[in-house]
């Protein structure tokens, strides 16, 4: 069944994409929570005029997305998490954490934009994708640190760094 969607929906697509699914998923659960249109022809021909009224819109978007984009790319995030004594992190580091890690930067990021490509259970080194629009997309590289651990000197060096920049 092809369907026009009528908002972003992780692990399939975005506003306004056509895209194929299943026909139990599309009537039984997307269609009456109101997240998609079928694609008849009237309704691919009007998304099709709305696309065009908008260009301009979206444009600006993908542009204020390709600015958020740079002022995060290169950042590394330190996340202090509660550890056992052979590093395992108490519970795990989601979106959530990174997110919070990021607005403490200054940076404000919805935590559902943001995608850890593996589970964080242990201290180490980690990368996770922040996807600001369907075509704008960055990494951001964080480790996780021991809250009991001592503060590393790189750490120190960029708060450091900071106040001296402003």
């Amino acid at each position: 069944m092809k369907i026009i969607l009528k908002e972003n929906i992780p692990g399939l697509g975005y506003k306004d994409d056509v895209v194929e699914v299943k026909d139990g998923y599309g009537r039984n659960y997307l269609i009456p929570q109101g997240k998609c249109i079928i694609a008849s022809d009237a309704a691919l021909k009007q998304l099709k005029e709305d696309l065009k009224q908008r260009a301009h819109k979206i444009a600006a978007a993908k542009a204020e997305a390709e600015a958020a984009a740079k002022a995060i790319e290169g950042l590394k995030l330190v996340i202090a998490a509660k550890t056992g004594a052979n590093g395992t992190v108490y519970g795990s580091v989601g979106a959530a954490q990174i997110a919070e890690a990021l607005a403490t930067l200054g940076h404000e990021v919805d935590r559902k934009i943001i995608n850890v490509k593996q589970p964080v259970k242990m201290v180490g080194a980690y990368v996770a994708t922040i996807k600001f629009h369907k075509e704008v997309e960055t990494e951001v590289a964080f480790e996780v640190v021991s809250e009991d651990a001592p503060v590393a000197p790189a750490a120190e060096e960029a708060a450091a760094e900071t106040p001296a920049a402003e």
